[in-house]
C-alpha cells in the first residue's frame, strides 16, 4: 500500500509538470512566441521546487520529472514537423495514461526491481529480459501497475524461413481472408460486451459526480473497457503472429479507417442518411482494430526478416484475377464474384485478396523482397481461425 500510495503521487507530480508546461508553451504561442527549449523548461522546474505553491515536486525523483519535460518537448517538436506533423499535445487528467519514466538509477534482481526514492517491490516478469537495461517505464491501467523495461542488443540480420507470399483483404464478415484461402474470423470483442458496457455506464452516469459511489462505478466501467481491449490485442496478437511466421511478403490494402469510420449524420441544414446503420458499420469498423494489426504484422515481420507492402484499396473487390475485366456488376452481392465475362466466380473476399497480391508483387518487384516467381495457386477455401 506504501508503494502504491507513491506510485501515485510520482504520476500525479509528472502531469502537473506536464500540464503547467505545456499551459506555459501554450500561452507562449498565444503571444506569437516560440516555444522555450527543454533546458530552459528544465531550468524552471528548479523553479517550480523551491516555490511553496509547488514544493511537492521535490518529493518525485527529478529524472521522472525531467522525463515529462522531455516527452513534451519532443511532442511540441513533432506538432510543428512539416513534413509528418503529429497532434499538438493535449493536457493530461487525473487517471487517465498515468505513468512515468526512470532513464537510469533502477534495479533489476530475478523478480525484484528497485525504484529511487520508492524502493525495493516485487513483479512478475511475463518473459526473460535479453539485452542491458536502458531505461523503465511504470504505468498504471485501472488499479493494476506494469513495468516496461526497454533493453538494448545486437541483432544479427534476421532471414525469414519462408519464402511465400500473402495477399490479405480485411473486412467485417470474415476479419481477415488470405489470397491462399485461409481466413480469420472476426472477434468482435466490443459486440460481446457492449450491453454490458451500456447497463453499466447507466448506472454511473445516476451516481453524484465525485462521490464515492461514483469512482466506484468508473472504476468498474474502466475494467470493462481494459477487457475488451486486452481482449482485441490478444486476438491480434495471435494471428499477426502467425501470418508473420508463414509468410516473408504479407500484401495489405492502405485503408483510411478514420475516414471509413466518419460520422453520417451531417448538419441541421445537410442531415445525413442512414445514419443509425452507418453508425452500426462504425462501430463494426473500429472493433476489428485493422491498424493495429498492421502495426503488429510490420513490426513482427520485419523481426524475421520480412516484408509488409501496402497498395491502393481501389477496385481490388471489382477486378477479375482470371481475365482482368473490372466491372462493380462483377460483384452483385457481397460474398460472390462472378465475372460478366469470363464467368469466374470464387469468394469475393478472397479474389480481393488475389488482387492484393498481384498488386503487392508489382510494387515490389525491384524491390528486396521481389516474390514475383511465386504464383497464387486456387485451392479450397479453409477455416484458419
Amino acid at each position: 500500500m506504501k508503494h502504491e500510495t507513491r506510485l501515485k503521487q510520482f504520476a500525479g507530480c509528472c502531469r502537473f509538470v506536464w500540464n503547467k508546461a505545456l499551459a506555459l508553451q501554450k500561452g507562449r504561442l498565444d503571444d506569437k512566441e516560440s516555444c522555450l527549449s527543454y533546458s530552459k523548461m528544465a531550468a524552471l522546474l528548479r523553479q517550480w521546487k523551491a516555490e511553496p505553491e509547488t514544493s511537492f515536486l521535490e518529493d518525485a525523483h527529478s529524472q521522472i520529472l525531467q522525463q515529462s519535460l522531455m516527452f513534451l518537448d519532443r511532442a511540441l517538436r513533432d506538432s510543428f514537423d512539416k513534413r509528418n506533423p503529429k497532434r499538438f499535445p493535449k493536457f493530461k487528467k487525473k487517471g487517465m495514461h498515468d505513468a512515468f519514466r526512470y532513464p537510469q538509477g533502477f534495479k533489476i534482481v530475478n523478480d525484484a526491481i528497485y525504484l529511487p526514492k520508492i524502493g525495493w517491490m516485487s513483479f512478475y516478469k511475463s518473459r526473460d529480459m535479453e539485452g542491458n537495461p536502458q531505461n523503465i517505464t511504470i504505468s498504471r491501467k485501472v488499479k493494476h501497475w506494469f513495468v516496461s523495461v526497454q533493453t538494448e542488443m545486437e541483432v544479427a540480420e534476421p532471414v525469414h524461413p519462408s519464402t511465400s507470399a500473402v495477399g490479405i483483404d480485411m473486412g467485417i464478415k470474415r476479419f481477415a481472408t488470405l489470397s491462399d484461402g485461409d481466413f480469420y474470423q472476426p472477434l468482435g470483442s466490443f459486440r460481446r460486451l457492449d450491453r454490458k458496457l451500456a447497463r453499466e455506464q447507466r448506472k454511473l452516469s445516476r451516481k453524484s459526480k465525485g462521490s464515492q459511489n461514483w469512482y466506484k462505478q468508473k472504476a468498474v466501467v474502466s475494467r470493462l473497457h481494459i477487457r475488451i481491449a486486452d481482449t482485441r490485442n490478444d486476438y491480434l496478437h495471435k494471428t499477426s503472429t502467425t501470418i508473420s511466421k508463414n509468410h516473408a511478403l504479407v500484401v495489405l490494402e492502405d485503408l483510411k479507417v478514420s475516414n471509413m469510420s466518419a460520422s453520417a449524420r451531417g448538419t441541421i441544414e445537410s442531415p445525413g442518411r442512414n445514419v443509425k446503420a452507418k453508425t452500426g458499420l462504425n462501430k463494426a469498423i473500429l472493433d476489428q482494430g485493422w491498424y493495429e494489426f498492421r502495426r503488429m504484422l510490420e513490426y513482427k515481420l520485419l523481426w524475421r526478416g520480412g516484408k509488409v507492402v501496402t497498395i491502393a484499396p481501389q477496385y481490388t473487390s471489382q477486378t477479375c484475377p482470371q481475365c482482368g475485366h473490372v466491372c462493380s456488376d462483377n460483384r452483385k452481392t457481397r460474398q460472390i464474384f462472378r465475372c460478366i465475362v469470363c464467368g469466374y466466380m470464387e469468394n469475393a473476399d478472397r479474389v480481393a485478396a488475389i488482387n492484393i497480391l498481384a498488386a503487392g508483387h508489382a510494387v515490389s518487384a525491384c524491390g528486396e523482397l521481389a516474390l514475383s516467381g511465386l504464383s497464387v495457386k486456387q485451392e479450397p477455401t479453409r477455416v484458419a481461425a
